[in-house]
Parts: structure tokens; sequence; C-alpha cells
């Protein structure tokens, strides 16, 4: 069950509305009385005084405080859950996040190992720089050792 962020303070409104509209009638004397036709009439305003009487058992202050009282702690109940699922599905969507920019990574670290391979594999010369920034080719035991070692990536990163 879905609940939007605004519906539970409309829904606070309407209990409020519902609780003052109960508290009106509680404050009433309600009764069932027949006539001398033998119709039943339900009124609260007194019966003509010929009338068979039958005064109605409404809930006084107490029962509908009570009752309020658990109407508000549904609400708040309702209010509580709300706000657990949405604690729920914003970690959902943190971890959903965190999982995409990880397989994007993955993906790039695949791209780079597949490039340098086929860079080692399809150059006949490759040319590296020393600590001095003198130009020089990769040797031949060089060349297979990091040929090995983007074999190991590709395997790794390209699953």
């Amino acid at each position: 069950m879905k609940f939007a962020h605004y519906s539970i303070s409309m829904m606070k409104h309407y209990l409020t509305i519902a609780l003052l509209f109960i508290s009106l009638g509680v404050h009433a004397e309600l009764n069932k009385w027949v006539d001398a036709k033998g119709k039943v009439h339900y009124s609260d305003e007194p019966p003509p005084a010929n009338a068979k009487v039958e005064p109605l058992d409404i809930p006084k202050d107490d029962a509908v405080s009570a009752s309020a009282a658990s109407a508000v702690k549904s609400i708040a109940e309702i209010e509580e859950q709300f706000r657990k699922e949405r604690k729920a599905k914003e970690a959902a969507a943190q971890k959903a996040a965190q999982q995409q920019e990880e397989a994007r990574a993955k993906q790039r670290n695949c791209d780079t190992a597949r490039n340098n391979l086929k860079v080692l594999e399809d150059s006949p010369r490759i040319t590296v720089y020393d600590a001095n920034g003198e130009r020089g080719y990769m040797d031949d035991a060089t060349r297979k050792q990091d040929s090995e070692q983007a074999r190991k990536d590709v395997s790794l990163y390209c699953r």
C-alpha cells in the first residue's frame, strides 16, 4: 500500500473532522419513539407526551475518546509503517545505484584490459619511455610478461 507524504497529513485532517462530527452527536440524547399510528421515529428532540419512548444506548465521551485514541494510534502506526517503507526503498535505491556504479567500473576495467592486450598482441613494436624520459622499445620478455598480465586482467574483469 503506497502513501504519499501528503496523504498522512490529509488523513489527520479527515480524522479530526470525523471526530468533530462524532463529538457533536454525543452531546445530544437520541430517542426512539412510536407515535399513535405505530410509526417509529428517531429524534434528538423530546417526543410527545403520549409517545412510547425508548432511549437509545449511545456511547458517552469516554467511549468516543477511546475510539478517537485508537484511531489516532492507528494513524501513527500507519505513518510509522510509511516511514519504514520509505527508508527501505531509499536503501534499496542506494544499493542499486552502488551496484550500477560497480558494474560500470568493471566494464571500464574490462575495456582497458582488452585494449592493452590488443596493443600488446597486434603492434609490431611498442614504444616505452624510461625514468629519464628517453624513448626505447619494449623487449620480448617484457612484452610476454605484460601480455600474460593483460590476459589475466581480461579474464578477471570481462566475465
